[in-house]
């Protein structure tokens, strides 16, 4: 890439395959999918072990990631982009689903422990570290007795899917904003949406 500003590394986490499109876990790819739209690119190729973008946004340089590691691998190609663009922590955004949050929320977070999420828990081990910011997006937890490993890897229903549809582009919006302005801004606007009953700012 040329010289120029700062470069961002935006990495949407999820698994690659027609199986795994349409799941829970994968509502990362889905918003890395929303910003590469906004900005008018196309996820392609496999440098890093990845689908990815490259899009100069004002002096900024932006990189969109898909690991195509599977998600508990997640870090080897978080690293891999990481080392090659010489992109600090602090420029590092992980989107990614978490069940302790409702479906219809996201937050952002400075930086945070995996929280049991296998992908992240990757990508803390290959960086080192745990402070990297992150996009949660809410799927709540299963219903009674579903497993885990079950729930996250099922499809959202028909009225979930309503709510989906509405998150993403907020969590795309989240990762924007992040680039053009910085992580308080963005926590600050972004944690105060609520669509878990369809209400809330927007």
């Amino acid at each position: 890439m040329t010289a120029g500003g700062p470069t961002y590394l935006i990495v949407g986490l999820g698994n690659p395959g027609f199986t795994y499109r349409n799941t829970r876990h994968n509502v990362g790819f889905k918003a890395i999918n929303e910003v590469a739209k906004s900005y008018q690119v196309r996820l392609r190729g496999r440098r890093f072990q990845s689908r990815h973008a490259r899009v100069r946004v004002g002096g900024d340089q932006i990189i969109l990631l898909q690991p195509q590691t599977f998600m508990n691998r997640s870090g080897q190609a978080v690293r891999a982009a990481a080392d090659a663009c010489h992109v600090g922590l602090e420029r590092i955004l992980v989107v990614h689903d978490d069940l302790d949050l409702p479906l219809g929320r996201i937050r952002v977070a400075r930086s945070g422990s995996a929280g049991g999420h296998k992908g992240v828990a990757s990508i803390i081990a290959s960086l080192g570290t745990r402070e990297f910011p992150r996009v949660k997006i809410g799927i709540g937890r299963p219903p009674h007795q579903t497993p885990v490993e079950d729930y996250v890897l099922s499809r959202f229903q028909r009225k979930e899917k309503e709510i989906i549809s509405d998150v993403i582009p907020l969590a795309a919006k989240a990762c924007r904003l992040f680039v053009a302005r910085d992580i308080d801004v963005t926590m600050n606007l972004a944690n105060s949406y609520n669509l878990a009953d369809k209400e809330g700012k927007t």
